[in-house]
C-alpha cells in the first residue's frame, strides 16, 4: 500500500468514526457522513472496504463496539467494495488479538536449579 492510501485510509478511518454516535443517526447526519467519505475515498472502493472490515474485527466484543459497526456501516453506504470487507475482518481480529498480546520479553538465563531474583516490591 502506497504512502497516499496509508493516509487516505487514516483519513477515512478517523472520519468514519467521527461521525458515528451512540444514537441511530438522522437521515441528515448519514448523508454527511456517507458524502464526506466518499469525497475522501475519491472513488477507492478497495480502501473504503479496508476501513470498514478493520472496524467490524477489531471492534468485536469492545465497549464501543456500536460505534465501530456503525462507522464500518457508514463506509459500506459510501461505496465500500463487499467483496474485500471479510479479509479486511480477518486483519482487524488479528491486530486486536496482537495488540492485547503481553509484549515480547526474553527469559532471564539462570542457572539449574536457581530461581530468577525476586524484583518484586
Amino acid at each position: 500500500m502506497s504512502t497516499q492510501d496509508q493516509i487516505t485510509v487514516a483519513r477515512l478511518h478517523g472520519t468514519a468514526r467521527h461521525h458515528a454516535r451512540w444514537r441511530e443517526l438522522t437521515a441528515a447526519e448519514h448523508d454527511a457522513a456517507v458524502a464526506a467519505l466518499r469525497e475522501l475515498a475519491g472513488g477507492r472502493a478497495d480502501l473504503l472496504a479496508h476501513v470498514a472490515g478493520i472496524l467490524i474485527g477489531a471492534g468485536e466484543s469492545q465497549l464501543d463496539e456500536p460505534l465501530a459497526l456503525q462507522a464500518a456501516g457508514l463506509c459500506i453506504d459510501a461505496g465500500a467494495d463487499p467483496g474485500l470487507i471479510p479479509g479486511w475482518t480477518e486483519e482487524g481480529r488479528r491486530r486486536r488479538a496482537a495488540a492485547g498480546a503481553a509484549p515480547f520479553s526474553a527469559p532471564r538465563r539462570t542457572r539449574p536449579g536457581q530461581h530468577p531474583p525476586n524484583r518484586g516490591g
